[in-house]
């Protein structure tokens, strides 16, 4: 880890902790800029320039975005906010601005929608737009052209969204490796989701944690619980998730299943006992009194504890100092606080890094980022003095707000159109491509799954790859990251068979079992988990397999794989996997583990004494003996 300046005032104010911390107000220049103005005085990357890729009038109050495979920008304004107008008088709109002539701003607005109400989260595909707006989740077809515009009427997939607290509703959604729609879900906005009709008793409560639905089988499930009000998702090159979050501690690594630190109130189930905690080392504010009371007070730790938005840029073309890392709008810091995210053990650890945008101005408050073709990043100004979630209607500046592009100096803009692409050079893109080009081409193709009933040859050359009897070397980074997005392809577009999971599990299993925890081929063996486990379901030779792995693997990030994939097994499918987990000493420290175990290892608890008596005279770690014994205890 690298020593920074800003490392030893961490240490000394730990070592000063027993002293009342003074904060005085940071040093912010400007409180109020026209949109070219507040582009030219950010600190921006070296060798980066910021451009204003619309602004005030053209888009006001932007709130959620998202990009379609014409690298077109779809972007919400939330006028309604912050209270939930009645039936039929919502202010939010949806906009699509496209850049035609390639100078890195857009030339081209269109109106796609209006009339909606309480809008907090967008996502393109499957020929249309996926909506949230509190209580209810929508989709709206698209008749795309030059102008798109809505295709059909407006369907309502899911209700039951809360919005007690309209700045925790659903938002910031994300298209996963995995197919499925992510989004994020505050702590104090109760919700209990299902399909519109479904009775109380058959749907699914919700407040914090992060959620998905398929889209083609139409089925929701919470991903992960905990955690406060995260406004930010995205997936690292290993397909891991990663939110940012307010008020607590601002970082976390989201693995299914996982039960995480709450802002309030206590997990729905009560046998918990314990929940994981941040990956961050650090804290965006400094003092002794709060989280709030650092805001604007911090500029040293990164500017404050209201976070919005996470971006985890991956082009090649990105610095090694930025690359990988994670990125987030700090609001009450008026900049875009970057984490160094650093593999250890079972997960990672993310370490305070240099600001990777400073605005400078405290009506900066940038709500969302994504990575754009080329190496390229947007973001979504809200752009209001008022930092804060004020009630009052009138506290709010309805006038401003930006979309910004930061790109490489003199880089010409890229022109991509992916939906023209025949499905051999969609695969193409999924496979060879950057990760832009690779994470939309993937969805393409999913969503052409709906009209095709197989992806003609562009599908038999992903299964000829997979099956040829390849010898790869553990050095051939880029052959085995190949076969990781083949392997989530096929499974998206045509499923596995058992015996084919096996057999790769096989193949891989020796290379995933050499060097350290990072290497790719333990995410690659990961990921066949999490894939046979999709469906609730496994074989005999399948969970045997399991055992085996839990058994002899020395990777812990194989292990939290295994972990995670029991609580989708039943309770006599998992046993002797939970059994063999709990035999592994070496993971008691492990971030991650000890809890990942307690969770798949608590209904057998509960369910079967016998068993919880032969699990706590196996378990090796600590912690989870501990809770085995307290829950034999409890009725």
């Amino acid at each position: 880890m690298k020593i920074t300046f800003l490392s030893v005032l961490f240490v000394a104010a730990a070592l000063r902790a027993a002293d009342p911390v003074v904060l005085t107000p940071d040093t912010i220049e400007y409180a109020g800029l026209p949109a070219a103005k507040a582009a030219e005085v950010a600190t921006v990357p070296e060798g980066y320039e910021l451009k204003v890729f619309a602004a005030e009038p053209d888009i006001v109050n932007p709130i959620a975005f998202c990009m379609d495979d014409r690298a077109r920008l779809w972007v919400v304004e939330g006028m309604t906010y912050p209270t939930r107008a009645k039936e039929g008088e919502g202010k939010d709109r949806i906009l699509v601005f496209e850049d035609t002539d390639g100078d890195g701003v857009a030339d081209k607005r269109t109106v796609f929608i209006e009339g909606l109400n309480l809008v907090s989260g967008i996502e393109v595909g499957f020929g249309g737009v996926f909506v949230g707006a509190a209580p209810n989740l929508l989709f709206i077809p698209i008749a795309d052209g030059d102008a798109p515009k809505p295709a059909g009427d407006t369907q309502v997939l899911l209700d039951g969204w809360g919005y007690q607290d309209t700045h925790e509703t659903l938002n910031t959604f994300h298209w996963g490796p995995d197919g499925w729609l992510y989004g994020c879900h505050g702590v104090f906005t109760q919700s209990n989701v299902g399909k519109p009709g479904t009775p109380d008793k058959e749907r699914t409560r919700l407040n914090a944690g992060v959620w998905r639905y398929q889209p083609q089988r139409k089925e929701f499930e919470v991903f992960a619980h905990g955690t406060s009000n995260p406004w930010g998702l995205d997936f690292n090159a290993d397909g891991e998730c990663f939110v940012e979050a307010c008020v607590i501690p601002h970082l976390w690594h989201i693995i299914p299943g996982g039960r995480y630190q709450r802002q309030a109130g206590q997990h729905f189930d009560p046998h918990t006992y314990d929940d994981i905690k941040t990956i961050a080392d650090h804290r965006h504010f400094l003092g002794d009194q709060g989280p709030h009371a650092g805001n604007g007070k911090s500029d040293a730790a990164g500017g404050g504890h209201a976070h919005a938005g996470l971006c985890i840029p991956q082009h090649p073309s990105w610095p090694d100092s930025i690359r990988g890392n994670a990125l987030m709008g700090n609001i009450h810091g008026a900049r875009i606080n970057m984490d160094i995210l650093e593999a250890k053990g079972s997960g990672y650890v993310g370490h305070h890094g240099a600001d990777f945008i400073n605005f400078h101005d405290k009506a900066s408050q940038i709500i969302d980022l994504r990575e754009g073709p080329e190496g390229t990043l947007f973001m979504i100004d809200w752009y209001d003095l008022n930092q804060c979630h004020n009630p009052k209607r009138e506290a709010h500046d309805y006038t401003t707000g930006r979309i910004y592009r930061l790109a490489k100096k003199g880089a010409k803009v890229a022109r991509v159109d992916l939906g023209k692409m025949d499905d051999n050079g969609l695969i193409k893109e999924a496979l060879l491509g950057d990760e832009w080009n690779a994470r939309h081409a993937q969805q393409a193709i999913q969503a052409r799954t709906l009209t095709q009933t197989a992806l003609t040859a562009g599908i038999k050359v992903i299964t000829d790859w997979l099956d040829k009897e390849n010898t790869l070397d553990n050095a051939q980074k880029m052959q085995i990251s190949v076969m990781r997005r083949a392997l989530t392809l096929r499974h998206i577009v045509t499923g596995f068979t058992d015996k084919k999971v096996v057999a790769l599990s096989k193949k891989v299993m020796p290379l995933s079992a050499i060097g350290n925890d990072s290497d790719m081929p333990a995410a690659f063996t990961a990921l066949v988990f999490k894939i046979t486990t999709e469906d609730r379901d496994a074989s005999p030779e399948v969970l045997a397999m399991f055992v085996n792995f839990a058994k002899d693997h020395i990777s812990p990030v194989v292990r939290l794989a295994l972990a995670s994939a029991c609580q989708r097994l039943t309770l006599e499918q998992r046993k002797p996997i939970v059994l063999a987990l709990l035999a592994h000493a070496e993971d008691a420290d492990d971030h991650n583990l000890p809890l990942m175990d307690w969770y798949a290892a608590e209904p057998l608890v509960a369910a079967d004494p016998a068993f919880a008596v032969e699990l706590l005279a196996a378990c090796k770690i600590p912690r989870v003996q501990e809770f085995i014994a307290r829950r034999m205890a409890d009725k």
